[in-house]
């Protein structure tokens, strides 16, 4: 049985409320990333992996149901709690379409919601929920995400950390259309043009690193994003 502690994604952007709930969690033996808005908690989550993500409706940068629709679009398994201000029928309707597994309106005691936490895990553990997010096969290709390794029977290669991420996604949403938008958003944190100058670059790059297999290629969308396609 594992004995890792349960990782959890917090972003929450009043700082004293932040730092309470993240000792709580803490205390309970959890490890706690906090994230003050929403483009960095998107940033956080794409560079660990996370068991459970708590997020604050009300965010900058990007509020908390936008950024749950993101982590979804990556992640279809990992458990998403929403903290709110607001106890409206459609706020929480909205939270739910989003992606959220529960919904607790402040002000709430610690224990509630670690005992909400404990419950979603409980329910969610015992099931596959979702890919490790390490390792990947790509035709004549293996990739390792943690070591930032991609492999092929004629060479080695160790990516740099940004190209490794941009490939992770890529892999996650094989056979499927990726938006710029989104890999801007996780990888460097910012959509601005000017990054996405560097994304082509960096999209370049790998589609060289991925030559030696022509059944393996990055597919341009346009206006769109990518798509990584493998033909058996």
């Amino acid at each position: 049985m594992s004995t890792e502690p349960i990782r959890v994604l917090l972003v929450e952007d009043d700082q004293n409320l932040g730092f309470v709930i993240q000792d709580a969690l803490k205390r309970k033996g959890y490890q706690v990333t906090l994230c003050r808005d929403g483009k960095e908690g998107l940033r956080q989550f794409n560079a660990a992996n996370h068991d459970l993500c708590v997020l604050d409706v009300m965010l900058p940068q990007k509020d908390g149901l936008s950024l749950a629709e993101d982590i979804r679009l990556v992640d279809q398994a990992i458990p998403i709690v929403f903290l709110t201000a607001r106890s409206q029928v459609d706020d929480r309707i909205a939270g739910f379409k989003a992606g959220g597994d529960d919904y607790l309106t402040k002000p709430f005691s610690h224990e509630e919601l670690i005992l909400r936490i404990e419950a979603i895990l409980r329910r969610t553990q015992g099931r596959d929920a979702g890919p490790e997010r390490e390792r990947y096969e790509l035709g004549e290709f293996t990739f390792d995400h943690r070591n930032l390794v991609l492999s092929h029977p004629t060479e080695e290669r160790k990516l740099t950390r940004k190209e490794a991420d941009v490939l992770r996604l890529l892999c996650l949403h094989r056979e499927q259309v990726l938006p710029r938008e989104l890999v801007l958003n996780m990888v460097w944190g910012d959509d601005s043009y000017f990054l996405g100058r560097s994304l082509d670059v960096f999209i370049s790059r790998l589609r060289k690193y991925l030559k030696p297999d022509a059944n393996v290629q990055i597919v341009n969308v346009h206006g769109v994003g990518f798509k990584l396609v493998v033909d058996r």
